[in-house]
């Protein structure tokens, strides 16, 4: 016998025919527009930021000398945008890491010699500074603010096609995704913008124009789905290498693997999670080394923070600076132990 509802189906019938404000209805009032009309306002968006921000992308020839001094071997292209009008193009690590000559090109056919300013592989971005004054430039937005759903524009030149525009929506933040050295890029962004070859290192922009993160296509089998590098993160990687040349990270100078812990032990030691990294290998005369870590330590935490694996690790160092001083849980056999490290300076 077939079971009746029929106060739920009364209620469905009545709220179909209420507005979309009724309370607890989970539904976008109209406000009086059309499709027509919201589909306009979604090209008024897109074109209005294509005018203004597509002038600062640029695509990127990267080339080596050719042998016996036969003029120069095109190796790859990409894109990147201009961050500033003196020239310099945020670009992505994979794009020009292997370049000994490079030429950036705008939109309006100029085409300018550049050289590499920095890199950061771990993060798949770099800084290049085109030879050029008065150039037109972009602005980094604040990709913390990114909510799942919201219009995103990437602008590139995906398979050589310059100035092509592809649009989608943010459809995840703080992913996690691997690098190029297989490092994890934190906060990556996730959207459905169209990405091919060629896109790599054109920005992926909001609808004021903000440029909220840095396109990569080094996942080659994604179909349909877009990663960015968070603008924040390129803020902070572009302000290092500005001041330092290069992006200073913690280092301890180990070389690490996951290692599960038996249930004794966490039981034991109380611990928060059932693995930690074992210290496989370690630099002598690094900064671990001197402090007292011997190969065969299985680290559990930093600073208080649970280090279950090699990217917690790399996690944790991120938000400490050379020469802080970094407390290290180990366990050496039947004992727990407090270590403390000064942590040194790792080049990117």
């Amino acid at each position: 016998m077939t079971e009746r509802h029929p106060e739920a189906l009364r209620w469905i019938q009545q709220r179909g025919e209420e507005g979309a404000s009724a309370p607890g209805r989970c539904e976008v009032s109209p406000a009086g527009k059309s499709d027509i009309d919201l589909l306009d306002a979604y090209s008024r968006a897109v074109t209005t930021v294509v005018e203004a921000v597509g002038p600062a992308v640029v695509s990127i020839s990267v080339g080596r000398d050719a042998p016996a001094g036969n003029g120069v071997e095109p190796i790859g292209a990409g894109s990147g945008v201009i961050l500033t009008p003196d020239g310099y193009v945020l670009t992505n690590h994979h794009v020009v890491r292997d370049a000994g000559r490079l030429r950036v090109a705008l939109t309006d056919g100029t085409s300018l010699g550049a050289v590499p300013v920095g890199s950061d592989p771990p993060n798949d971005l770099a800084l290049v500074r085109a030879e050029g004054s008065g150039l037109p430039y972009a602005t980094l937005g604040d990709s913390s603010a990114l909510r799942v759903g919201q219009l995103v524009i990437a602008i590139g030149n995906p398979l050589g096609f310059q100035s092509s525009v592809s649009t989608g929506v943010v459809s995840a933040t703080g992913r996690g995704m691997r690098s190029l050295d297989r490092r994890l890029i934190e906060n990556v962004i996730q959207h459905t913008a169209p990405l091919n070859p060629g896109n790599s290192g054109g920005p992926l922009v909001d609808s004021r124009g903000r440029v909220v993160g840095i396109n990569t296509a080094i996942i080659a089998v994604a179909q349909g789905i877009g990663f960015s590098v968070p603008s924040n993160t390129a803020r902070h990687v572009v302000s290092q290498i500005l001041s330092h040349g290069k992006v200073r990270r913690g280092y301890l100078g180990i070389t690490g693997r996951q290692r599960p812990l038996s249930r004794r032990v966490v039981r034991y030691f109380d611990l928060s999670r059932e693995s930690g990294v074992e210290v496989v290998s370690l630099d002598p005369r690094g900064p671990a080394g001197e402090s007292g870590i011997l190969p065969g330590d299985v680290v559990v935490e930093m600073n208080a923070k649970p280090v279950e694996s090699v990217d917690d690790l790399h996690r944790v160092l991120s938000e400490v600076a050379h020469g802080d001083i970094a407390r290290l849980d180990v366990l050496r056999g039947a004992e727990r132990r407090v270590v403390e490290v000064v942590i040194g300076d790792a080049a990117a």
